[in-house]
């Protein structure tokens, strides 16, 4: 059984980063961690009571920020990320005065954030060696 929820367990969360982004992508530990965790809402995903992925809130003013977004590869295609980002969305419909959600999407991912209503914003940029865009989302 898929559960989503909120958790102070920043340690998991990070260590499914860690997965995701450092062994897999190739991202530096230097640009995946930083000072922003302890200030953030954590989602955290779990198949069977087992950490299967997460996602960073954070809210800035009228703006709330979805980031490192990371599903386990043995669950990506199943909806797991749909499922995350859903409860990311409806997390910051809940925060009084948010009015939009933004992203900085890899841009092999773009596809994947329109279809769940998110917009592509500016021009392309590098973030950790990997090419993302700026999504936004209208609440």
């Amino acid at each position: 059984m898929i559960r989503i929820f909120e958790t102070r367990d920043i340690a998991t969360c990070r260590a499914l980063r860690r997965t995701v982004f450092i062994e897999e992508q190739g991202v530096s530990e230097a640009d995946e961690v930083d000072d922003k965790d302890d200030e953030a809402i954590h989602l955290l995903a779990t198949l069977n009571g087992e950490p299967v992925g997460s996602a960073r809130l954070l809210v800035l003013g009228e703006t709330g920020k979805i980031g490192r977004v990371c599903v386990l590869a043995q669950m990506r295609g199943t909806g797991l990320g749909a499922k995350l980002m859903q409860a990311a969305v409806d997390r910051f419909r809940a925060v009084p005065g948010v009015r939009q959600v933004k992203l900085g999407a890899q841009t092999h991912a773009l596809g994947f954030y329109e279809r769940l209503g998110f917009t592509a914003v500016g021009p392309e940029f590098d973030d950790a060696g990997i090419a993302h865009r700026n999504m936004v989302l209208t609440l």
